[in-house]
């Protein structure tokens, strides 16, 4: 099956107003993109922060006239809001599979590989977490989730109870338990990353070692190790609850910090934590201690 795609490129203030009237004018979806190479790291709970240039990407059943649809927009907007308009005919494809073609295995500290299906490696002293992208944060090509990975692969964990403190696709809790923790915990506000957990440990034959929660079904419990790789600011607010989930003298991983959020950061956790030296990774840092 085949699509118009409608693109056209306008300001922060003017793409949420544009996406709803594409929509209205029937897009089966809408897409913001950055128009500018400009991050959007962490907006405040609650606001949806998309870039001072934004593209927006409409998507049109083919028999739509792309010239009547702009037609109909540039009555709503100013033309000086909107440039580069373009559109052409895109065929339907395995967006997942398309994105595969750049996703190859990855090793961690010469003890962990994670890999996509079919490309498992069997290299010895080694183990191999098989997992694929999917609609949950997590695979290790992103800076935050590969310094956990490191950290892990480098640690002993044996026997070891593991919390995966919004664990996205399960790759953490996954992994403690393939690199021989006894139990993994994990634990995430989004449905759809505990579905992709449990799919996650099906994939690797250890979901009866990976248990998984939604936050009100989850009755706290100490482990060994807490990872949470989530952000600065729920890590912030959430740091007594997460320091409570960790015996004396556990570990406790953070990740998704970015380097000048650092010392906030160490600063909400100092009371129960001695932290090691941070380790940086492009703009981000994992951070990682012992509990007093």
């Amino acid at each position: 099956m085949a699509w118009h795609q409608i693109s056209v490129i306008t300001n922060e203030n003017t793409a949420p107003d544009l996406a709803d009237y594409f929509s209205h004018l029937g897009a089966v979806s809408v897409t913001y993109m950055d128009a500018e190479d400009e991050p959007v790291y962490e907006p405040a709970i609650g606001e949806t922060k998309i870039w001072s240039n934004t593209h927006v990407i409409a998507l049109y059943e083919l028999d739509t006239d792309p010239e009547l649809i702009k037609d109909l927009v540039l009555q709503q907007f100013s033309h000086e809001e909107l440039i580069n308009w373009h559109y052409e005919a895109v065929d339907d494809q395995e967006w997942e599979r398309a994105w595969m073609e750049f996703y190859k295995p990855m090793k961690f500290a010469n003890k962990l590989w994670v890999c996509p299906t079919d490309q498992e490696q069997n290299e010895p002293d080694t183990v191999c977490l098989t997992l694929d992208p999917g609609l949950a944060f997590g695979t290790g090509t992103h800076p935050t989730t590969a310094l956990c990975l490191e950290w892990l692969a480098s640690h002993d964990v044996t026997d070891k109870t593991v919390i995966d403190y919004g664990c996205g696709s399960g790759i953490l809790g996954v992994a403690a338990v393939l690199l021989d923790a006894k139990i993994a915990h994990a634990i995430d506000i989004d449905p759809q990353a505990i579905t992709a957990t449990v799919s996650n440990a099906l994939k690797n034959k250890v979901q009866d070692k990976v248990n998984c929660y939604l936050p009100e079904q989850f009755t706290p419990l100490q482990a060994d190790i807490v990872l949470a790789n989530i952000l600065a600011k729920p890590l912030i607010d959430l740091s007594e609850q997460i320091c409570a989930l960790l015996v004396s003298g556990g570990q406790l991983v953070l990740s998704g910090i970015l380097f000048e959020q650092a010392e906030s950061v160490i600063s909400a956790y100092q009371q129960h934590i001695i932290f090691n030296p941070l380790v940086q990774q492009e703009d981000w840092i994992r951070l990682d201690g012992i509990k007093r």
